[in-house]
């Protein structure tokens, strides 16, 4: 009898990592669908090695105040307008990033013709960087577990944090 909770408990886990892997594979297929790859990607480990970055979100003001990446400047998406990043030499190290990158792929080739020279999309974005465990501040900079999903649809591939669809 025993043997056999040892083997049902075997077979859960091995079941519980493939669903896990199966989901990473069917985010990253997503990802890759998603993006027209006209602004280069760097993964999460390649911005925290990034030296004097500077971080824009490209997401709606009510996601930024929920919560955002610590440091980073709210640019917006639908309202973006090129006077929020006036102040940032063309030549500044610029990531962007909203929920999952297809906004700030967006924002990133408006930069890139306003002649930006090194400007960079995180890939997966904010969900990718809460997902590896990265830590996310409110409006107040305190850090906080909120973050903004987006919608119950897109909210599926956020899987920590706190998720707030108001």
């Amino acid at each position: 009898m025993k043997l056999f909770w040892v083997l049902l408990s075997l077979l859960l886990m091995t079941g519980a990592v493939v669903l896990a892997q199966t989901t990473s594979r069917t985010y990253g297929a997503m990802l890759e669908t998603m993006y027209k790859k006209t602004v280069p990607l760097v993964t999460v480990g390649e911005l925290k090695k990034m030296p004097d970055v500077v971080l824009l979100d490209t997401r709606a003001r009510s996601e930024y105040d929920v919560s955002h990446l610590p440091n980073a400047q709210w640019v917006g998406y639908d309202d973006f307008d090129l006077k929020r990043v006036r102040n940032i030499p063309k030549q500044a190290n610029v990531v962007l990033y909203c929920s999952v990158g297809y906004r700030s792929e967006r924002v990133g080739e408006k930069l890139l013709a306003a002649g930006y020279t090194h400007v960079h999309n995180l890939y997966g974005s904010l969900f990718e960087w809460v997902n590896e465990g990265n830590p996310v501040v409110d409006k107040q900079g305190k850090p906080t577990e909120r973050v903004h999903a987006y919608s119950r649809l897109w909210g599926i591939w956020l899987k920590r944090g706190n998720k707030v669809y108001e």
